[in-house]
């Protein structure tokens, strides 16, 4: 006897396994994870389906019962998730699937109820909408884990406002600054992000209602006849479409959006935005918790940042979890700005590749949020290692304050010739600037040893650092 073929590697008949994160620990484990999961992207289409049944009951196009019954069932539970997801090959899309189980479903309770499941309805005005749901719910999520950011780093700004630490440029030590200056910059992001896409929440996330081809007409056509009849079938659907915003707490959109994916790009746009913020964080205190500079930490938590080699390191794994998620997620950002170049009515391909990107957007988003949180509220701060850094120069970092305030006694040119010439020399001879500058004849006919000595003192050119923390934290 022959042996059995083996089964065929694109189509096993074993259930898929579920993506647990491996490839993505950003986001394992979340609260967003588990809110873009399929089981909850199957239970906002179910969603989506039930809030319709109740808008058209409310209009008088649905008896009041079969809406109940429908919304009673529109449970993922009673549905197959990965017959479902196998179904979809054959359709390109996983709504007819769904109806066709869904309405099953209804019919073994209420046979008279299943007639009006997806009643008018085609699939890209559920899966939309359902996927509308989801970002609606990440986003609820998302909004408040960068609140909680921003209250973390509205602690360090404030405690940390006069903490000496050089500022950067180029990566070399320029100017003194403050970590309280830092952590004001951090959270004016922050904030800024978190107000936008509050705003979308509220105004940004349509239902999608337009029946094949965008013009309503399987809900006018079921309004205009039967025995629910309305006077106003072309009322009714503008009427309609304003009820099922409410039932699923979204926004009404002015008009069909099948081939106009305005709200899916921008709302890819405002994720990437925010974890690039988030992003701007990671990539700072992974630099200032270098080793050699150790003037950060993250919170310590056993286990964590440990090498599979090296016993001794602890790795700022927070950070790097952030960083990674905002490396990627511009990326998917970009493969949903174009599909918006969606042909006629309805795209064949540029919606279908949307779906995952959009769920990666918003499960790298949320988990970068999340992951930033902990970071926040956890972060370690040593202004001691920082005061002791600003110092490995030997005064160098304050020569553009010394050569502004010889500008007006030697000339701009002369003053700024000088400093460059003490700067050489400092660096070449390892002794410090203020004994170099000790020795300049010039600067002894204007300065003494003390006054000199103020001027090389960090702490006092700091410049408005202070006072831009302080209208920050009262912003």
């Amino acid at each position: 006897m022959p042996p059995s073929p083996a089964p065929s590697p694109s189509l096993s008949p074993s259930p898929p396994g579920a993506d647990s994160g491996l490839l993505s620990p950003v986001r394992a484990g979340t609260a967003a994870e588990a809110a873009t999961a399929d089981e909850a992207w199957l239970q906002a289409m179910l969603d989506a389906e039930a809030a319709l049944v109740r808008a058209q009951a409310q209009l008088g196009t649905v008896p009041a019962e079969a809406a109940r019954v429908i919304s009673g069932l529109a449970r993922r539970e009673h549905l197959d998730l990965a017959e479902i997801a196998r179904s979809s090959r054959e359709t390109a899309n996983p709504v007819v699937a769904l109806v066709r189980a869904f309405t099953a479903v209804v019919a073994r309770h209420s046979p008279e109820a299943a007639e009006y499941v997806h009643r008018g309805s085609t699939s890209q005005d559920i899966f939309d909408t359902g996927a509308m749901l989801v970002s609606a719910r990440v986003l609820d999520l998302l909004v408040a884990d960068l609140d909680a950011v921003a209250v973390a780093l509205r602690a360090l700004a404030a405690g940390h406002r006069d903490t000496l630490m050089a500022g950067r440029t180029l990566a070399l030590h320029a100017v003194p600054t403050t970590f309280g200056l830092k952590a004001s910059g951090w959270l004016v992001a922050v904030e800024a992000a978190a107000d936008r896409l509050r705003r979308l929440r509220a105004e940004g996330l349509p239902v999608q209602l337009g029946g094949a081809a965008g013009t309503l007409a399987g809900y006018v056509e079921y309004a205009r006849t039967g025995p629910h009849a309305v006077a106003d079938p072309e009322g009714y659907a503008r009427e309609l479409t304003a009820r099922y915003a409410v039932e699923c707490g979204l926004t009404a959109p002015a008009l069909p959006w099948h081939a106009a994916r305005t709200p899916v790009a921008a709302l890819a746009a405002e994720l990437a935005l925010a974890t690039g913020v988030l992003g701007k964080i990671a990539v700072d205190v992974q630099s200032m918790a270098r080793t050699e500079v150790g003037e950060v930490a993250e919170p310590a938590v056993a286990g964590r940042g440990i090498s599979s080699a090296m016993p001794h390191k602890r790795n700022p794994a927070l950070a790097t979890l952030i960083r990674s998620a905002a490396l990627q997620l511009p990326a998917y950002a970009g493969v949903l700005a174009q599909a918006m170049l969606s042909e006629d009515e309805r795209s064949a391909g540029a919606w279908h590749a949307e779906w995952q990107p959009l769920r990666e957007c918003l499960r790298l988003a949320g988990g970068a949020a999340a992951t930033a949180r902990e970071l926040a509220e956890g972060l370690r701060v040593f202004p001691e290692r920082m005061r002791s850094n600003l110092e490995l120069t030997g005064g160098l970092v304050v020569t553009e304050r010394l050569a502004a305030v010889l500008a007006p006694v030697l000339g701009k040119a002369a003053a700024k010739e000088l400093m460059s010439e003490a700067s050489a020399e400092s660096a070449a001879s390892g002794r410090p600037l203020a004994e170099v500058l000790a020795a300049s004849a010039v600067l002894g006919r204007h300065f003494g040893a003390d006054a000199l000595a103020g001027l090389l003192d960090p702490a006092g050119y700091t410049g408005a650092a202070g006072a831009l923390t302080d209208a920050v934290l009262k912003g």
